[in-house]
């Protein structure tokens, strides 16, 4: 089973800077441009609602897969290396204690999606009236 131990390393890996990004993104050492987009990024992955469901067969899982690391590693990018080093202690330490849930991100979440649901209904009544 040394692929199921590599994905679970790798998935406790993508926690880890997940919520060092989340510490990132309160940090006052980080550029405003950073915490912006570092809180995005942070706010999907601690949502419990994805983009794009999990139960649509094959494209549930792109975000999770494809789209969250390419956004950490892009917010990476953009954190100042002493700043980064700092939370990533940070949060090897919290997460020693237990996971992290943020219900902020869950609402932001939701409300983009009803936001996007309300606009595609103007669009359609729009459209076929």
């Amino acid at each position: 089973m040394p692929l199921l131990t590599n994905i679970k390393q790798r998935a406790r890996r993508l926690r880890r800077e997940t919520f060092a990004l989340y510490l990132v993104a309160r940090h006052p050492g980080t550029p405003w441009y950073a915490k912006l987009f570092v809180a995005g990024i942070v706010a999907y992955a601690l949502s419990p609602i994805d983009l794009i469901p999990d139960f649509v067969p094959v494209l549930g899982y792109v975000d999770d897969l494809i789209l969250l690391p390419l956004g950490i590693a892009l917010a990476i990018k953009m954190i100042p290396a002493p700043v980064l080093a700092e939370c990533r202690a940070r949060a090897q330490e919290v997460l020693a204690n237990g996971r992290p849930v943020s219900r902020v991100a869950g609402v932001a979440i939701v409300v983009i999606w009803f936001t996007l649901a309300a606009l595609g209904v103007v669009w359609a009544y729009k459209v076929y009236q």
